[in-house]
């Protein structure tokens, strides 16, 4: 189902659905997804309480939900508003959305979002299109705002004896102001985890090589999994990431980056995530690996075989 919606004090919504969970998507600003969940039950995403159904002005604001930015971040052009009507095209059960021409770096942003008319899935193309004269270097960077009270999941590298192999697994990349002592760090040996606390209110953040191509959210007793690509012949921003994590007070983001490219005029680039989502029946002792191993790998197992 496909239908325009008035949404937290955006009346020009669109809302996919199925049986089960729903999408809404901004066209007022954006593009972006703002709400995506189970039917009647909570926003899996994060919208800003003061940045609610606002547009135009000439500052970036936060408001909520998944986005596309292009890396690396840099001030200001990173920040382009996003404050201005998308234009879209609904066919089916898809739905693809462009932004205007960013006046300071003439690239376009745009977004194809099909939801699964029978299964929790949801596939997203992020698309960076050059509309400069000369070519620049960039990576599409799709970013995904929590709700509070999550956490975030991210796999480590399967252990190998050093007699098997003594060269490194991946890197592991720090901000200036990760404190790795942080009590909402879990170092684990086959996990890392990071959870939101709406008492802390600084900031943390790390970015990963993920091999593996997942990364799980868990709130309301609700998983979402997010999968994306690992590429080993290409170079990925951020001394070599193509997964990060971020949290502060308001919210935790799940973050995943395609390949430094280099795109000639008028070429393009593009990234996909796919979603999956569903309820845990049996909770997940956050501590304990074992629990983590036992609840949430079935459902990895389930959904790398519906992977498109």
């Amino acid at each position: 189902m496909m239908e325009i919606v008035n949404f937290e004090g955006w009346p020009n919504c669109i809302r996919l659905s199925n049986r089960e969970i729903e999408l809404i998507i901004t066209t007022d600003v954006g593009p972006r997804i703002i709400r995506c969940g189970y039917i009647n039950r909570q926003n899996l995403l994060y919208v800003s309480g003061s940045e609610r159904g606002k547009t135009g002005g000439s500052e970036w604001h936060i408001y909520g939900g998944h986005r596309l930015w292009h890396a690396p971040e840099i001030m200001p052009r990173t920040y382009f508003p996003d404050d201005n009507p998308v234009n879209f095209v609904c066919e089916g059960n898809a739905l693809k959305l462009t932004q205007i021409i960013e006046s300071t770096t003439w690239i376009i942003k745009e977004m194809d979002i099909t939801l699964d008319p029978e299964k929790n899935h949801v596939n997203i193309i992020h698309r960076l299109t050059n509309k400069n004269l000369w070519p620049i270097e960039t990576s599409p960077w799709a970013i995904t705002a929590h709700a509070a009270g999550c956490r975030a999941i991210l796999p480590q590298e399967p252990y190998i004896d050093p007699v098997e192999n003594l060269l490194p697994a991946r890197p592991l990349v720090l901000w200036n102001y990760t404190h790795m002592n942080d009590k909402r760090w879990i170092w684990g040996n086959k996990y890392i985890q990071l959870k939101h606390d709406a008492a802390i209110k600084s900031e943390q953040k790390i970015g990963i090589l993920n091999k593996q191509g997942w990364t799980a959210y868990i709130n309301f007793n609700i998983l979402m999994v997010k999968y994306f690509e690992f590429d080993p012949d290409v170079i990925y921003p951020d001394y070599g990431c193509n997964n990060e994590v971020y949290v502060n007070g308001d919210l935790l983001e799940i973050e995943t980056l395609g390949p430094v490219t280099k795109l000639a005029p008028e070429s393009a680039v593009e990234h996909t995530e796919q979603w999956f989502i569903t309820t845990l029946e049996d909770h997940l002792d956050e501590e304990d690996e074992t629990s983590i191993e036992k609840i949430l790998l079935p459902h990895i197992q389930s959904f790398n075989n519906l992977l498109l």
